[in-house]
């Protein structure tokens, strides 16, 4: 290799280094890539060298944006300024600023966000058993000068066979089931916010047509981060049962709920969400939902998830059970 080339190469990785984002951390380190987002208490970092990161404010001595990036100091418009900072404050342009009076520095895109899962069993031979199952999920969020919401969209279907066997007994339907659901959320404030929700159910196996439970209420974001999330919500909701053969019903219910999750590691989250729903007039009379699970990254887009889901009603239909277990194992991708 020629000396021509060698000063080339070398000239092109001072530039790239030169172009890169610096985060020092209080051991002396230097690490040279981009910053993502930037928060009180963590900072999310990527390098070519050892992928996507996050490192705790509190272990950066200082950390510099190469190039302007979005930033919106509460109470005020989104600017798009030069910015370096530390554990304690952040310089937007020539201006100190404390992170108790910025709500975001260089946030992520405002685009949907979600993910796609399926799972799947078979058995055959002394035990005959066919289940399949998939599930999405979708959130889009808007916090910037002119928009401060958030929409959220599920649906899940499973279905599922038995039968066969030594004793040879046809195959029986003993899983089908689907709900949809979307949610809009519209900030007030940081953390109030006031929301509308609908959901459609269906469950044949436990004699459900169908459920229809729309609502209103106010909800509460006591952390919104990229590491935990979690908010509280309590509402009112109106249930519409229709079950087969056993009639309609309708009902007005007190709604309570709320969504947790949180990263353990870069790769590795946990979950549990919980909606409770009793009728004004019979508080007896009510419907838990709720589940809690753990989700593993195989690739930055592929991912692995074991679930456990409870779902009870406490007047079902005739015949039927009042609770429902459902534990999955599967794989997904996100986007």
């Amino acid at each position: 290799m020629n000396r021509t080339l060698i000063a080339a190469i070398l000239a092109a990785a001072l530039c790239t280094s030169a172009l890169a984002d610096t985060v020092v951390l209080n051991n002396g380190d230097t690490l040279n890539g981009t910053i993502g987002r930037v928060t009180a208490t963590e900072l999310e970092f990527y390098s070519p060298a050892f992928g996507s990161i996050t490192i705790p404010t509190a272990n950066v001595t200082r950390y510099t944006f190469d190039k302007p990036v979005p930033v919106q100091p509460k109470g005020q418009p989104s600017v798009t300024e030069k910015v370096a900072g530390d554990a304690t404050g952040l310089t937007i342009g020539d201006k100190p600023y404390t992170y108790a009076q910025i709500k975001a520095v260089n946030p992520p895109a405002q685009e949907w966000k979600g993910a796609i899962m399926g799972n799947f069993s078979l058995a055959r031979g002394n035990t005959n058993k066919f289940v399949v199952g998939a599930e999405a999920k979708a959130a889009y969020r808007r916090d910037d000068a002119n928009y401060d919401d958030r929409t959220i969209l599920n649906g899940a279907y499973n279905y599922g066979e038995s039968g066969g066997g030594p004793s040879s007994e046809p195959n029986v339907t003993d899983t089908d089931n689907w709900s949809i659901f979307t949610k809009h959320d519209r900030f007030w404030s940081d953390q109030l916010y006031g929301y509308m929700v609908a959901k459609l159910e269906h469950d044949r196996i436990a004699q459900l047509y169908y459920r229809a439970s729309p609502g209103i209420g106010l909800g509460y974001q006591w952390i919104e981060s990229p590491k935990t999330n979690f908010n509280s919500e309590v509402g009112i909701t109106f249930i519409h049962e229709d079950f087969d053969p056993s009639g309609t019903e309708d009902d007005i219910s007190l709604r309570l709920a709320y969504n947790f999750d949180h990263k353990l590691s870069d790769r590795v989250s946990i979950f549990h969400t919980l909606e409770y729903l009793p009728a004004f007039q019979t508080p007896g009379d009510y419907i838990l939902n709720t589940d809690i699970g753990l989700r593993a990254k195989l690739t930055n887009n592929f991912f692995s998830q074991f679930k456990i889901l409870y779902k009870r009603d406490s007047t079902p239909a005739e015949g039927s059970l009042e609770n429902d277990l459902l534990y999955t194992v599967g794989v997904g991708w996100e986007f």
